[in-house]
């Protein structure tokens, strides 16, 4: 069996260890972004049951840049929802992506593992 070089060796875990460290650093982006639109995906929830319990006609603002502006309440209801439901599927293409980088981030780790494992013993 044919040996590495040193330079071989070397460039292919200085490459490997670039993936582990890309892959965490992406990952840690991946989870802050998940947090937040969980966050903002709970205030329109919560935002949502608030104008469900309303009883009556009752007048609804819309925030737009500095002013407010009238809405019906289906539109309102309909726009949060709306959003709600491109938040959800946000969060679930942010979590299928952690849990790419997450294997991405171990297959590297596990690599590192395997090579120095199975590196000759100098004595």
């Amino acid at each position: 069996m044919a040996s590495l070089s040193d330079e071989t060796l070397r460039k292919i875990l200085v490459q490997i260890q670039q993936t582990a460290v890309q892959s965490q650093r992406a990952l840690n982006v991946s989870l802050q972004q998940t947090s937040v639109k969980d966050r903002e995906r709970r205030i329109l929830q919560l935002t949502i049951d608030e104008i469900s319990q309303m009883k009556g006609d009752v007048n609804l603002y819309k925030g737009i840049g500095k002013m407010f502006m009238h809405v019906p309440r289906d539109v309102m209801e309909s726009e949060l929802k709306t959003q709600e439901k491109e938040l959800s599927d946000d969060i679930t293409n942010l979590n299928k992506k952690s849990k790419y980088l997450e294997k991405q981030y171990n297959d590297a780790q596990g690599q590192l593992r395997d090579i120095f494992h199975h590196a000759p013993k100098h004595q």
